[in-house]
């Protein structure tokens, strides 16, 4: 009697969560793409990858070699009424017909649009991740309506000497930040031990819980390890060798 044969890829399909990554070609451009792909793989595999748009006016031409490079697959949609952003429907019917589908893991937004925000909410209410993608002019109520939100300036590789990229803050400046001082430090205490020490991982996701646009790099710093030895609010453990180390942060104050 013949037997099914098992998939070689059956682990890694498990291992990486699935995610579609849906794209609002009106509100995106194509420099980010190579950058928005390396950061949608760091949280899992995109199934799906989908651009709306009107792709029969000229606006959108640039995206064409993009598309085919990175294997995106454009859908159209005709502005039927001046004024009103058909995408914007087409994006979110699509989006909710894939949530159905109870394939995916998480979803990817493209967009600097609040017409998302419901959407995003609606998703995270089905116990799935949404990672919102938009310009830093994004509103409020869909960056926090996200459960990760990244500026897409910082998908950009850009020159060293290039204006738009995010300046280092000094540790007299990130210290005057109320906010971040504030984040930083709420997130180390609800990760801490008895002894007041907090491994980095979660202090980081902590970080992100409070404030989904969260990101070192907004700061100037690749990771969130640079940024909390800059800022010196800190106690810093390096524990550990490679591949096994581990950063651990106390409050000062709590000596």
């Amino acid at each position: 009697m013949a037997t099914t044969p098992v998939r070689n890829d059956t682990v890694a399909d498990t291992d990486s969560p699935k995610l579609a990554l849906l794209i609002d070609a009106d509100n995106a451009q194509p420099a980010i793409v190579e950058g928005l792909l390396a950061e949608v793989a760091k949280y899992g595999t995109a199934h799906v990858k989908r651009i709306y748009g009107d792709w029969t006016g000229t606006h959108l031409k640039g995206w064409k070699d993009t598309l085919l490079t990175h294997s995106i697959q454009p859908i159209q949609q005709f502005g039927y009424t001046r004024g009103k952003n058909a995408t914007d429907s087409a994006m979110i019917i699509d989006a909710m017909d894939l949530l159905y589908t109870g394939r995916f893991d998480g979803f990817g937004i493209v967009s600097s649009d609040s017409d998302f925000t419901r959407l995003a909410a609606r998703i995270r209410e089905s116990g799935l991740t949404v990672y919102g993608f938009g310009e830093r002019k994004t509103p409020e109520p869909f960056v926090a309506a996200c459960d990760r939100f990244i500026f897409t300036d910082l998908l950009i590789e850009k020159d060293e000497d290039d204006s738009a990229t995010p300046k280092r803050w000094s540790t007299a400046e990130l210290k005057q930040d109320p906010r971040l001082v504030k984040l930083l430090r709420n997130a180390v205490e609800a990760s801490s031990d008895d002894s007041g020490w907090s491994h980095l991982g979660p202090v980081g996701s902590n970080v992100v819980k409070q404030a989904p646009e969260f990101d070192a790099r907004n700061y100037g710093y690749a990771k969130l390890s640079d940024l909390v030895m800059a800022i010196k609010l800190f106690e810093v453990e390096d524990r550990g060798k490679p591949p096994h180390r581990a950063i651990f942060l106390r409050d000062r104050r709590s000596r």
